[in-house]
């Protein structure tokens, strides 16, 4: 457990970087990354987490490897950021542990402020977008409703809040007593607390390449935060199953009232067909909300393993 001398120079930092078809950009990105953290502490390791990977970016990162400094981990298939980022956690030994994407939209001059704020005693930096121009309209209005219904959880995410993070050795050690295996990372780092600022930042454009989290991923990734982190969406469908319940029992009056008065006819059929298709979706969403719930236990029962890992090859003798 890092103490508040463990911030004094000169710290051990571990850097998780995750990668996933970075090859184009990596060596760049891993240049530049150890001039940065070299101003800061010579006592340093990045660890390359290679999330399954179609291109070169093996061959790249293990070309590194003979400089030092380097551990690189390869899982045996794709698992997912999520993952990548807590294979990175639970294999960093240093004193704090620095969270960082290889396409340079996390901007490393933004490292040195972390570091600043960290020995100042936060033992949580994390990045805060302040400018989302580059992002299309349906991401911008996604995230608005996504932080919406997480934020009426009993854990508040920071709006724009990223993975751009810098952790206190007492974090990372937080973090990796967590056991679920549905990880939504933003709503950890929200649920273990400790003393936290965010340090607001604007992304630089991808070096290259295309992302890989297109709006399939984006949205598996919210509902899983969702289903982790809040209880919302059921109880806003019990508020819909009452105010429809109300709405049928007043229709009910209604009908009773209006066959006393002007007996009973054949018209409704139309009405009728359309409330029974109205229902039948309603209680089918219903049912697929609960059973996103569901879903959620039945991973969890199963307790596979995070990730699986092919290689774990590092600069250092063991």
């Amino acid at each position: 457990m890092a103490a508040i001398s463990d911030r004094a120079y000169p710290y051990k930092l571990s850097i998780v970087v995750p990668c996933f078809n970075e090859g184009q950009h990596v060596a760049q990105f891993i240049n530049q990354l150890k001039i940065t953290i070299q101003k800061l502490t010579p006592n340093y390791e990045i660890l390359i987490i290679n999330d399954g990977s179609k291109d070169n970016t093996r061959d790249i990162a293990l070309s590194f490897i003979k400089n030092g400094h380097i551990r690189y981990i390869e899982f045996s298939r794709n698992f997912g950021k999520e993952s990548a980022l807590m294979a990175g956690i639970n294999h960093a030994v240093g004193d704090a542990v620095l969270l960082i994407d290889a396409d340079f939209q996390h901007p490393l001059d933004k490292i040195v402020e972390m570091e600043l704020l960290w020995k100042n005693g936060y033992e949580m930096i994390y990045g805060l977008i302040v400018s989302r121009l580059q992002e299309s309209w349906w991401k911008k209005l996604g995230t608005r409703i996504f932080y919406a219904l997480m934020n009426s959880s009993e854990v508040v995410i920071p709006a724009n809040a990223g993975d751009f993070r810098w952790l206190d050795r007492r974090v990372v050690d937080a973090l990796k007593q967590l056991p679920e295996r549905n990880r939504f990372m933003k709503g950890l780092y929200a649920w273990v607390g400790f003393k936290s600022i965010a340090l607001p930042f604007e992304p630089n454009e991808r070096r290259s390449g295309n992302s890989s989290f297109g709006i399939s991923r984006l949205s598996r990734l919210a509902l899983a935060g969702l289903a982790s982190f809040s209880s919302i969406p059921l109880q806003l469908w019990i508020a819909t199953g009452i105010l429809i319940s109300g709405l049928a029992v007043t229709y009910g009056f209604y009908v009773v009232i209006d066959t006393f008065i002007y007996g009973n006819s054949v018209s409704g059929w139309p009405t009728l067909t359309v409330a029974i298709m109205f229902f039948s979706g309603i209680q089918l969403l219903s049912i697929g909300i609960v059973g996103e719930y569901i879903g959620q236990i039945f991973n969890e029962v199963k307790q596979r393993p995070l990730y699986l890992i092919a290689d774990d090859i590092s600069s250092e003798k063991k």
